[in-house]
């Protein structure tokens, strides 16, 4: 058994459901709902943990797949051997169910339908919010899945799309089984929301869900169907230990395998005891300043630029990460396909931060004081043991340059109504900030795109020349021409700093240390499959 201590547990199984950000949801996401493909293992990094390949896509349900660029259709071969936790065969009858709920769009956030039409998939398009498209059928599956024979699936898009493939591996489009969901749909809720988000996610995958009860655990048992072969765990325990000091006491004494949510300060102290390791990498985890373009006077490009210029970012990467961030150069992270590091970089450089201001018309800052509100500096009250100390280090900056900041942290819910929804917050630390769609293209629709295409944006940033590089990258069939419109867009976000980059963050937990098979995911949430205990004589514990 694999006891895993947590600070939560998943809030729902249904990838259409309002949790699709709740960290323990997408954990239990990627563990139970299996995937068409996946990224193919890439090294061992000098913290034993699994790196992934995000430029290699290997098979998962789909043992094979080719592409006809003339009809720009994709035909997926399905595997033969794969079975659910119920027992029943893997068909296409289950992938063309997948996608039909997916455009029914009769989830409270339609996620499955986002990725497809992130992908291109033909018919997924912003028209099927219209009433007519309700009223028309247009929500129903068409040709553009279709089922070839019982193992076979034929996907057409509507323009070539490099990110296709990537978007299938997002636990958005995991494959339910649609035999069991069905079962499980009473007529007001034909697709089995109900149960998916209280019950299970019936689907293909290493693990079956066992028991599921919210704000205390989460258990799953190994698939004896799994065609990849049976977990090495038996059963894995999710469970919500609140306190992050509880989670370290009861890892320490060896009853629990795994835990997670720990603060950096806790990472560099579990890090020097022998009983315990640290593991973790770099991937998407960044912290960013948000400074809303619609609030005086963070429009003024030479304002936000002082701003860049007065954040003590060594600093805080020593005493607020503990060594575990490097400074953030762009808003697309280091690794991603695409990703370029922009002409435009901003290092601490307060007597800089001073002559913007002075150029902006607030010399020493004088002035700003008219607009106190828009100087308030606000992150989430649950980030408090991260992010406070943080922010605090930004006041002491930013104040001597002439910034007059004062910190306002904010409940949760709150925070995200501001920033995601009325998009209104002035200035704001965020660090959840996780394209899991690993791509250059997929990072800038998330945030820097305008709306409505664009999805978070939480800045109000627009850009007519950013939206057009990216209209040509995202159906660019040359690698070289798509790269050099997403590095144009970039060069732009930068330049006009549609938010400021701070740190990159290493993703981190402390298992055992003899847990093995850790791996670095889009999601930076933990995949128990791969995970063992290396019970070799002489190993601790």
């Amino acid at each position: 058994v694999l006891l895993m201590l947590s600070d939560g547990v998943p809030a729902t199984l249904d990838v259409d459901g309002p949790a699709g950000n709740h960290k323990p949801t997408q954990m239990a996401l990627i563990n139970v709902i299996e995937p068409l493909v996946d990224y193919a293992r890439k090294r061992t990094n000098a913290d034993g943990v699994d790196e992934l390949d995000f430029d290699r896509i290997e098979p998962r349900l789909a043992e094979s797949w080719s592409y006809d660029a003339a009809t720009l259709t994709w035909t997926f071969r399905l595997r033969r051997d794969v079975r659910s936790c119920a027992g029943n065969p893997l068909t296409a009858d289950d992938v063309l169910y997948t996608f039909a709920r997916a455009k029914s769009l009769s989830g409270s956030a339609p996620v499955g339908w986002f990725l497809a039409n992130v992908a291109s998939v033909e018919g997924f398009t912003p028209a099927l919010f219209g009433e007519e498209a309700k009223r028309s059928g247009q929500r129903e599956l068409g040709a553009e899945v279709r089922k070839v024979d019982a193992h076979t699936v034929q996907i057409r898009q509507s323009g070539p799309n490099r990110m296709f493939l990537p978007a299938l591996a997002i636990f958005g489009l995991g494959i339910y089984a649609q035999k069991a969901m069905r079962a499980h749909a009473p007529p007001e809720d034909p697709w089995s929301h109900g149960h998916t988000a209280r019950v299970d996610a019936p689907s293909f995958g290493p693990w079956c869900v066992v028991d599921w009860r919210k704000d205390e655990h989460f258990i799953v048992r190994a698939n004896p169907h799994y065609y990849r072969g049976r977990a090495w765990f038996d059963r894995v325990i999710l469970r919500n230990v609140p306190q992050s000091a509880n989670r370290v006491g009861i890892l320490r004494t060896g009853k629990a395998q795994l835990i997670d949510g720990l603060s950096p300060k806790e990472y560099a102290f579990l890090s020097q005891r022998p009983e315990v390791k640290v593991a973790g990498g770099y991937l998407n985890g960044t912290l960013i300043m948000m400074a809303n373009w619609k609030a005086p006077p963070l429009d003024d490009e030479r304002v936000r630029r002082a701003l860049a210029h007065a954040i003590p970012y060594d600093q805080v990467i020593r005493d607020g990460y503990f060594g575990a961030a490097t400074q953030y150069h762009g808003l697309v992270p280091t690794p991603y396909p695409g990703r370029i590091v922009p002409t435009a970089r901003y290092q601490y450089d307060p007597a800089r931060a001073a002559q913007l201001l002075a150029e902006a018309g607030y010399p020493g800052g004088r002035g700003l004081e008219r607009y106190a509100d828009a100087f308030r500096l606000s992150y989430g009250l649950s980030r408090e043991v991260v992010l406070g100390p943080v922010a605090t280090m930004l006041r002491s900056a930013l104040r001597k340059v002439g910034f007059p900041v004062e910190l306002d942290p904010l409940p949760d819910v709150q925070l995200a109504d501001r920033q995601l929804v009325k998009k209104d917050l002035p200035l704001s630390l965020y660090d959840g900030l996780v394209p899991i769609g690993v791509d250059a293209a997929y990072a800038i629709l998330l945030s820097y795109v305008s709306p409505p295409r664009g999805l978070n944006n939480m800045t109000n940033f627009r850009d007519a020349e950013v939206d057009a590089h990216f209209g040509r990258a995202l159906n660019e069939p040359d690698p070289a021409r798509r790269d050099a419109e997403l590095a144009a867009a970039q060069q732009i976000i930068a330049t006009r700093l549609a938010a400021i980059p701070m740190l990159e963050f290493k993703a981190q937990w402390a298992p055992d240390p003899r847990l093995r098979g850790l791996t670095l995911h889009p999601t930076q949430q933990v995949r128990w499959y791969p995970l063992r205990l290396d019970a070799t004589p002489g190993s601790p514990r």
